[in-house]
């Protein structure tokens, strides 16, 4: 393949990622989305391995690598599940950013690349970047996997000077670079590129370590953008533009995504980073006569209660949370929206930005169980419309439906955007035991005088109340 209809293959293939992106932004559109995606990725991976740059001695490897990885992703299509999601995309973005850094040491010490004056300075600034960015990407995307999969607390870990350490680490990685930058032989560069990538995977541990739980659906928005920008400094190294082109695009939406969920939890980037918001624990409850602390008498329904209370409303707003995913209960809120709606009941889905374990985790739920687009929305579309709703069903969510954020200053979560669900004629929550949420603080909804607690599986205690509906 000649180099032009290579570079006019590249750009084919950046359209299809631009209109994948679109794509995505959209329920209704995000197959099509998935489909340009899927397109133009096929497309890059084609025009790369038959194009200029690769010789014929080398397509049999790069065709057995293409085998092995598309092998081990189809088998974590077929295995992995829906509530395992975020973690595969926490792993997946580990491999990016281990990519870069083996493009990075594998551009270092590749003797056929020779460069002279400021080229040579900017081509090895690109590998240092990028070995920089790809190995935090790496280690924290393992330790991000590790928290969203239960085998790492969501507890923070805030080391004491913390600060100071990360100040330490940042001013070590740039005398690192002088060095790297007069080195004046191969082995001399080695060496302080290896301390450069230990210190930016220790770095990438203790970051992610100090991110609480609450902070989880936020760092992996934050990891995808850096795994794109990792993406984009390996299209610097190997000089490809549709790799420098693909990067940015995923680093810049990574990051707007990140400030949106900020937003959407009335936090700031910088307070995120610094970590220590979700303890992974449930809170102290407060000693008894202590007013500051939720108090209150927790009324228990059954299934049937609930379904009784579901039928004779004529307005419905049902608010799913992480227990919903757990559960693996969609399916079944599927049933009973289908059958309260066909009874003429108004009934639609509140879904908070940070819900779940990653973004867009409740939609990608409720869109596998076929529940319709137009009736799932988001919480700025919805808020308002809680005082007039009859019944408002929390499955299985905690923080993101917390009176505390909007009434009590004092909360670790106050002034955080929230589901106002305690403002429906009747709340019921679902939930296991009253143990708090991912955040590890206390919810006052359920010592609310219009709320009912609905104790047990979601999956079970849904079941049951689809019966009693039927």
């Amino acid at each position: 393949m000649s180099q032009s209809l290579a570079t006019a293959s590249y750009l084919g293939a950046a359209i299809f990622f631009i209109l994948s992106m679109g794509g995505l932004s959209n329920p209704e559109t995000s197959r099509r989305g998935n489909v340009f995606g899927m397109v133009g990725m096929a497309l890059a991976v084609l025009v790369t391995v038959f194009g200029p740059r690769v010789s014929s001695s080398g397509i049999a490897w790069i065709v057995i690598a293409l085998a092995i990885g598309g092998g081990i992703g189809l088998y974590a299509s077929k295995v992995v599940k829906m509530t395992q999601m975020p973690e595969l995309v926490a792993l997946m973005h580990s491999l990016v950013g281990l990519a870069a850094c083996l493009v990075g040491f594998g551009s270092h010490v590749d003797a056929s690349v020779q460069f002279q004056g400021a080229e040579k300075v900017v081509h090895e600034v690109e590998i240092y970047v990028g070995i920089l960015i790809g190995a935090v990407t790496f280690s924290g995307s393992l330790i991000a996997f590790g928290k969203l999969a239960g085998r790492i607390g969501g507890k923070p870990l805030l080391l004491p000077a913390r600060h100071w350490l990360n100040l330490v680490a940042l001013l070590a990685v740039v005398w690192l670079g002088q060095v790297f930058l007069n080195a004046h032989d191969l082995v001399a560069g080695v060496k302080p590129l290896i301390v450069m990538a230990g210190i930016a995977l220790l770095f990438g541990v203790h970051m992610v370590m100090a991110i609480g739980g609450a902070d989880m659906p936020v760092v992996v928005s934050m990891l995808n953008s850096y795994s794109g920008w990792a993406a984009a400094a390996t299209g610097f190294m190997l000089n490809n533009d549709l790799l420098i082109v693909t990067g940015a695009l995923v680093g810049s939406s990574g990051a707007i995504l990140s400030y949106i969920m900020c937003n959407a939890m009335n936090r700031n980037f910088v307070s995120v980073i610094a970590g220590g918001f979700g303890s992974g624990a449930p809170a102290k409850r407060a000693a008894a006569g202590d007013v500051a602390g939720p108090h209150g008498e927790v009324v228990p329904v059954s299934a049937k209660e609930t379904a009784d209370m579901l039928r004779e409303a004529k307005s419905v707003i049902i608010v799913p949370g992480y227990g919903m995913a757990v559960a693996q209960a969609q399916h079944t809120v599927y049933e009973i929206t289908t059958i309260l709606r066909e009874k003429c009941v108004d009934v639609r889905f509140a879904i908070h930005p940070v819900a779940g374990r990653m973004p867009g985790h409740m939609n990608v739920l409720l869109a596998e169980a076929k529940v319709p687009y137009d009736i799932v929305m988001e919480m700025d579309e919805i808020n308002n419309d809680f005082p007039d709703a009859d019944v408002a069903l929390v499955i299985g969510a905690n923080d993101i439906v917390n009176p505390s954020a909007a009434e009590d200053p004092a909360s670790p979560i106050a002034g955080m955007p929230v589901l106002e669900v305690w403002k429906a004629r009747h709340s019921i929550v679902m939930k296991r035991s009253m143990a708090s949420g991912y955040a590890g603080v206390d919810n006052p909804l359920f010592y609310k005088e219009n709320n009912r607690m609905l104790f047990g599986d979601a999956k079970k205690m849904l079941d049951e109340a689809l019966g009693a509906l039927g």
